[in-house]
């Protein structure tokens, strides 16, 4: 990727703006300003100038240390110095220096006085009205603040993985059927699963001579055409979805998936590695001069860097490269390992079909176990059960169990996590049950400190198995309410008790960064379906790919584990 003056001169004013956040030496702050200023304005590309080897210290203003760093950018793209304040700071406060109206000073009252580290807390904050009442700020600063953010926010919206996935399905099939094509893979954040997609990136290897561009343009679903060429072309769909096609020869197929499918952090750093060992890696491959090395395979690209290949999911910068050079990658999980499903409905509250039904669909999905989990009275809206209807549909199960072959039937319960902490139901109700799941459903507005006790009051009852959907945010739709995660995994390890990862298309919840928490904490994840149709166990293998990036293995997973084992953890865990 070619390093620009605008991306150097980026780099050193978020260096100035994460200085200044910490309240570093002001002198060091203004020579950061500065060097962005000198640099965004210059007339000459700083890349030709490194690149004639030109001494850039004779640009007003640039000293040796700056002169280091800006042959480090066009080097690498980012700079040690950026990286170590990345690693000191909250990861997304960066996003908030990009909310217009917030400065560095500001950003750093807001973190220190209120704990907002994202726009998704600071538009939480300013409608709770906390903001008004911090130093140099005033109602009127918040309802600015407010704006500013949602119209931030509203920007920044991308597609759900699952939609985005509908998409994809229907236009690589077309893509294939072009003339001279052979591979059509999606890659970018589609490939590493990530939640939200913004757009789709699509490799395909083609002989001269395919028609696969001007197949593209001619794709149904196609509004307006970017841009088309030889070998690239750019469309905009019709639902918005900016679709971009690169075609490739066989022999560097494997370096051009590496590279498109990223992320830009983890292509640097491997840009880095291929330096150090005097080679050069781009789209087309390795390089040893002007020899291509590898580059036809993804697994000969990392070989050819002294690692083994990376799974798509974790190449986010987070470790994965150290972790692959210590021989320390996770086998991770994948959707064969999962033996059951510990969230369903029925048509019993909000779900559309029966017991025997649900068992069916799952046992059809290779699940050889399906908890029952239906909604407790709190959530009317859902025809929750009371202790009357809850036991009567457990002695439903029961006379189902005796008939059903390869899948049994769990009896549970996603019972409401109440306000003070207490649960739903009764204990005499639950205790007759396989497992208790519990979920927070109302009051997402607690502050912190509230809503993380509440939840950890509720996880203290002797019959709590599993936290649901944790975080309860709904993908652009609902933020996540305010609690601490890393005391609710400690409490949960302590308690022995279980998170789960709903893996609904609107939920993926557990966040990716949360799953890698639990992990190290040793608390085991359950990646479920929260079905509430045959059709939705699908979503299982959603979940697989959030679990995935979280790092987690086999082993890290509750509902890997076959029937016997798991009762056992089950009753232990209450």
């Amino acid at each position: 990727m070619p390093i620009h003056n605008a991306d150097i001169a980026a780099i050193f004013a978020e260096i100035a703006d994460l200085l200044e956040i910490q309240q570093a030496n002001p002198f060091r702050i203004r020579a950061y300003r500065n060097a962005a200023r000198i640099v965004g304005e210059l007339g000459r590309e700083v890349r030709a100038m490194v690149e004639r080897g030109e001494d850039l210290t004779g640009l007003p203003g640039i000293g040796d240390d700056l002169s280091a760093k800006m042959r480090e950018i066009v080097a690498t793209g980012t700079c040690r110095a950026l990286e170590r304040l990345h690693a000191e700071l909250p990861p997304a406060i960066t996003e908030l220096l990009h909310v217009p109206g917030l400065g560095p000073k500001r950003v750093r009252s807001l973190w220190h006085d209120l704990d907002v580290q994202t726009a998704e807390q600071l538009a939480r904050a300013a409608r709770d009205g906390r903001i008004r009442s911090l130093p140099g700020f005033g109602e009127k600063t918040e309802a600015n603040i407010l704006q500013a953010v949602e119209a931030h926010l509203s920007k920044a919206r991308r597609i759900k993985l699952a939609t985005a996935a509908q998409y994809a399905a229907s236009l690589v099939a077309w893509l294939a059927a072009a003339r001279g094509v052979g591979r059509v893979e999606v890659a970018g954040s589609f490939r590493r699963m990530r939640e939200t997609v913004g757009d789709l990136d699509i490799l395909v290897t083609a002989r001269a001579g395919s028609d696969v561009m001007a197949r593209l343009k001619g794709y149904d679903e196609v509004a307006e055409v970017l841009s088309q060429g030889p070998t690239r072309a750019s469309v905009v769909l019709r639902s918005g979805l900016q679709v971009d096609l690169r075609a490739v020869e066989e022999a560097a197929c494997g370096a051009a998936l590496c590279y498109f499918t990223g992320s830009k952090a983890h292509n640097i750093a491997l840009r880095r590695l291929a330096r150090e060992r005097g080679l050069k890696l781009n789209e087309y491959g390795v390089f040893r001069g002007r020899s291509r090395i590898a580059g036809e395979t993804e697994a000969s690209v990392y070989a050819a860097l002294g690692l083994p290949w990376i799974a798509p999911e974790l190449r986010e910068d987070r470790g994965e490269i150290a972790a692959a050079r210590a021989g320390r990658l996770p086998v991770l999980v994948e959707l064969a390992d999962l033996r059951g499903d510990l969230h369903a409905h029925t048509r019993a509250t909000d779900g559309h079909h029966t017991l025997e039904e649900m068992a069916l669909a799952a046992r059809a999905q290779g699940l050889s176990y399906l908890a029952i989990t239906e909604h407790s009275r709190r959530l009317a809206m859902a025809h929750g059960l009371d202790p009357r209807r809850l036991a009567e549909q457990c002695e439903e199960i029961d006379r189902l169990n005796a008939t059903l072959t390869g899948i049994v039937l769990l009896k549970g319960i996603e019972v409401d996590i109440l306000e003070d902490g207490s649960l739903d139901l009764p204990d005499s109700a639950l205790a007759r049950l396989d497992l208790v799941i519990g979920a927070v459903h109302s009051r997402f507005d607690l502050t912190r400190a509230k809503q993380t006790e509440r939840i950890l009051r509720a996880m203290d009852n002797p019959h709590f198995t599993l936290l649901a959907h944790p975080t309860g945010r709904l993908i652009d739709a609902r933020a996540p309410y305010d609690a601490d995660m890393l005391r609710i995994v400690r409490h949960a390890r302590a308690r022995g008790c279980f998170l789960e990862l709903n893996a609904h298309p609107d939920r993926l919840d557990l966040l990716d960064t949360h799953c890698l928490m639990a992990k190290d904490e040793g608390v085991l994840v359950a990646i479920n379906s929260d079905a509430h149709s045959r059709e939705d166990f699908a979503n299982l293998r959603l979940g697989i790919g959030q679990a995935r990036r979280g790092w987690l293995a086999a082993a890290d997973v509750l509902n890997t584990r076959a029937l016997p084992e798991l009762r056992r953890m089950l009753k232990a865990g209450r």
